[in-house]
């Protein structure tokens, strides 16, 4: 793992990116032997490269106090808890109005590690323009019956779907089995428009080709690849490009190239020990044409999808 700056405050607790490591030697992984101090350099070394894809957009967190393999909790609202270099926004729910914990600099991220979070899920809209997604994600979820290369064909084939549509994509590993596509779009769709949209593209998919699903029930699709379009309801959030995950052997949800992506890449390799490395080696971010990319879905494309 890349090295990063640890200060010591004058009490000799640990201080890294100037936020304080309480109980830094308590192991995070135990088969790894890696330490809440690890998980906050971790999140110090790939944080340039974390922020653009967390800032301005509300939060749900996996908080392991004690490790993976404790007791863990989502935290969605924040009225009280979290560093208080965490942003707070108050969102209108259904029935109440929630407060919701937003990451805009490094020490904020690393205040989440301080106090225990693991995972970090963010929604698909920033708070600026809070019902109005800038981003459309699908989830693709394998049975354990499905081998690796048929993941990889079928994030290769919704690109297709969407280039036909004429929309460009993006591709992350989840930090599991799965990847998400990812599709940048213009703040002028609601929540409704764009889920109908992620629906439509993945029944497209499923009524094609029998290996593709859109059925949630795990019982039963073991031989299926889901096509989870739901992370682009309201409140729903997909774990954020360079989150650890609450896994053994701390996996990492991370960006690839779409040349990257081949059956030889082996997502369980990509981890809290190896990704600060790996990224310190890249010359280029394989996202790096999403940050500038203008997509709208057009009038067209929300009613081509449905000839598909």
């Amino acid at each position: 793992m890349a090295r990063t700056t640890v200060a010591r405050s004058t009490d000799d607790i640990p201080v890294v990116h100037g936020v304080s490591i309480s109980h830094a030697d308590r192991v995070i992984y135990p088969t790894l032997g890696t330490t809440k101090l690890d998980v906050a350099r971790y999140y110090d070394a790939v944080g340039r490269w974390m922020l653009p894809h967390v800032i301005g957009r509300p939060l749900t967190l996996v908080h392991c106090p004690q490790g993976v393999g404790g007791p863990c909790a989502y935290l969605n609202h924040s009225k009280l808890w979290g560093p208080t270099v965490i942003r707070r926004v108050r969102i209108q729910e259904k029935t109440k109005v929630g407060d919701y914990m937003v990451a805009d600099d490094l020490r904020a991220i690393i205040g989440l590690a301080q106090m225990g979070v693991i995972e970090i899920h963010t929604w698909n809209a920033r708070d600026t323009d809070i019902e109005r997604p800038d981003r459309i994600v699908w989830d693709l979820d394998p049975g354990p019956d499905l081998a690796w290369p048929q993941v990889v064909t079928a994030a290769r084939t919704l690109r297709d779907v969407l280039t036909v549509l004429g929309v460009q994509c993006w591709v992350k590993t989840t930090g599991g089995a799965g990847l998400h596509v990812v599709a940048p779009v213009a703040p002028d769709r609601d929540w409704r428009e764009c889920l109908a949209f992620s629906r439509a593209v993945a029944d497209a998919l499923a009524r094609t080709n029998p290996l593709y699903t859109t059925r949630f029930a795990k019982r039963g699709r073991e031989a299926n690849i889901l096509i989870d379009y739901l992370r682009n309801n309201r409140t729903n959030t997909s774990v954020a490009a360079f989150s650890l995950r609450a896994r053994v052997g701390a996996p990492v949800s991370t960006p690839v190239r779409w040349d990257q992506l081949t059956s030889r890449l082996r997502p369980a390799t990509l981890t809290l020990l190896t990704t600060p490395t790996r990224w310190a080696r890249q010359r280029v971010d394989p996202w790096r044409g999403y940050w500038t990319c203008e997509q709208h879905i057009s009038d067209a494309a929300m009613r081509a999808v449905s000839r598909l």
